[in-house]
């Protein structure tokens, strides 16, 4: 079995994605219009901890990650994501070019985790109230004890996990 990312258009035919090692030039991407709600450019985004993949449907940049390997944990955390202006709820108009952007880069994040010989299992906090919401209906993600000053943590592992993986693979 392979890994096969994909997102679909708008009429919801499958459009392949390929995801490779974010570059200078996707980082600087985000700064250009139609700029980006996150510069990837910026001082949190470059800490070299991060492992940072760019998601493109041919040559068009469609999303963005920020991964940790978290060794000591066995878990990958999903520092960041972020999909492109037209596909990113908070900027799309509710009209998004491209659906499933945010399953496919925690899938992708569940694969680094099998990668680097986890079970699988990811984390990620939630930014806001409605992607908290989402990730516990959509994902089965499970909230975790947080921080006071942290956003909501969640955990993604099992067969929540296993059911979002299997979607792209053939």
């Amino acid at each position: 079995m392979r890994f096969e990312p994909f997102v679909l258009d708008g009429e919801h035919q499958r459009v392949p994605v390929s995801i490779e090692p974010m570059t200078q030039e996707d980082a600087e991407s985000t700064d250009s219009p139609p700029t980006w709600q996150t510069s990837w450019t910026s001082e949190y985004l470059a800490d070299d901890r991060f492992e940072k993949y760019a998601a493109k449907a041919g040559n068009e940049l469609i999303a963005l990650g920020a991964y940790e390997i978290l060794e000591h944990s066995l878990v990958v955390h999903i520092a960041y994501m972020e999909a492109q202006p037209g596909s990113n709820p908070m900027m799309d108009g509710g009209r998004p070019k491209y659906a499933g952007i945010g399953r496919l880069m925690i899938a992708y994040g569940i694969k680094l985790s099998i990668d680097n010989g986890f079970a699988g299992d990811v984390v990620l906090e939630a930014k806001t109230g409605e992607l908290a919401r989402h990730y516990e209906r959509d994902f089965g993600a499970v909230r975790l004890p947080m921080f006071a000053s942290s956003a909501p943590r969640y955990l993604i592992a099992d067969e929540a996990a296993k059911r979002i993986f299997f979607t792209y693979l053939a």
